[in-house]
C-alpha cells in the first residue's frame, strides 16, 4: 500500500534529515517508526502523508508515485486526501476551527460530503471519544487531553484507510495514554492502516507493531517485529533510544540499562 524507495530529505539544501530509506507496509498494518529526537521520524511521517515531497527517492501510495506534479491532479489529490488522515504531535497546530463540532465537519465538507452526512459523522465520532459536551467550545478553552481527541476526531471524520499518527502519547497523563493505545487497536482491528512515529518503546511493545528504526545518522537501520526490535538493545543503544550506566559497589559492578519506557534490567558483570 505504501513503499518508499531510496528517499532522502534535507532541510534548507544542507541539513539532513532522511537518508536512501526504503521501506513498505502492507494495508491493515500496524507500523511503528522509531529513533531518538531528531533522526527523521516526523519528516518521513509527513512525506507518507503528502506533505513534503522527496529530494531523492520515491514515495509510491497503492502503486502511484505521490509529488508534487502527481498531487496537483484534483482526482489523485481527492484519492489520495481521502485515504490518508495525518495527526499532528501538537494539536494546536491542526486545530483552527471557531468550535470542536466545526473542527470535525471541516474534513467532511471539504470533501464534498454532505452537511447532513457530515453531521451524523461528527456526532459518531463524538460520542466514541467521549467529547460531545465540548462540541460548542473553541479549541484554546481545551485540556491538552481533549485537544487531541478533538485532533484526532477531526481526521476520523473523514474515515480514512491509513491514519498518521505523530507521537500520538506524548506529554499525556496515564488514563490519555491507555485510552489512546486502546483508540488504536480498535481502529486497526475496524481494517484501518496505523503508521505512527514515537520514541514511546512501551507503545510499540502494547501495539505489537512493524517497527522501522531510524538511527541519528536519519537513515533505516533495521525493521522487524516489535519483540525482536524490543529485545535488541545493542540496537536500542545504538541508536540512542536506551543508555546504559556502570555503578560500582565495592567490587561489585552493576550495568543498567535505562529508558523512561522499559522496565530497568539490572546484569552483575
Amino acid at each position: 500500500m505504501i513503499r518508499l524507495e531510496k528517499v532522502s530529505y534535507t532541510y534548507f539544501d544542507k541539513i539532513p534529515a532522511l537518508s536512501d530509506v526504503s521501506l513498505k507496509m502492507n494495508k491493515g498494518e500496524k507500523v511503528a517508526i522509531i529513533g531518538a529526537n531528531g533522526s527523521g521520524k516526523s519528516t518521513l511521517l509527513q512525506i507518507i502523508g503528502g506533505l513534503r515531497y522527496p529530494v531523492s527517492g520515491k514515495f509510491f501510495f497503492e502503486g502511484i508515485d505521490v509529488s508534487e506534479k502527481s498531487l496537483r491532479n484534483k482526482g489523485f489529490l481527492r484519492f489520495f486526501r481521502e485515504r490518508v488522515g495525518y495527526v499532528f504531535q501538537d494539536p494546536d497546530v491542526q486545530l483552527f476551527c471557531p468550535t470542536v463540532l466545526d473542527e470535525l465537519l471541516y474534513g467532511p465538507l471539504q470533501l464534498e460530503i454532505s452537511k447532513e452526512e457530515a453531521l451524523d459523522r461528527a456526532f459518531e465520532i463524538m460520542k466514541m471519544l467521549g467529547i460531545e459536551n465540548l462540541k460548542d467550545r473553541p479549541s484554546y478553552m481545551l485540556s491538552g487531553g481533549e485537544k487531541k481527541k478533538v485532533a484526532i476526531g477531526s481526521v476520523l471524520t473523514m474515515n480514512p484507510e491509513v491514519l498518521l499518527l505523530d507521537e500520538p502519547t506524548n506529554g499525556f497523563d496515564p488514563k490519555t495514554q491507555c485510552f489512546l493505545v486502546e483508540l488504536m487497536l480498535a481502529l486497526n482491528e475496524a481494517g484501518k492502516t496505523l503508521v505512527i512515529a514515537t520514541h514511546d518503546l512501551s507503545l510499540v511493545d502494547e501495539l505489537q507493531a512493524t517497527v522501522g528504526v531510524l538511527s541519528e545518522e536519519h537513515r533505516l537501520e533495521k525493521t522487524g517485529n516489535a519483540a525482536d526490535i524490543l529485545g535488541d538493545e545493542e540496537l536500542l543503544l545504538r541508536v540512542n533510544l536506551i543508555h546504559e550506566h556502570i555503578h560500582r559497589h565495592g567490587n561489585m559492578a552493576h550495568r543498567h540499562i535505562h529508558s523512561h519506557y522499559l522496565f530497568h534490567r539490572h546484569e552483575s558483570e
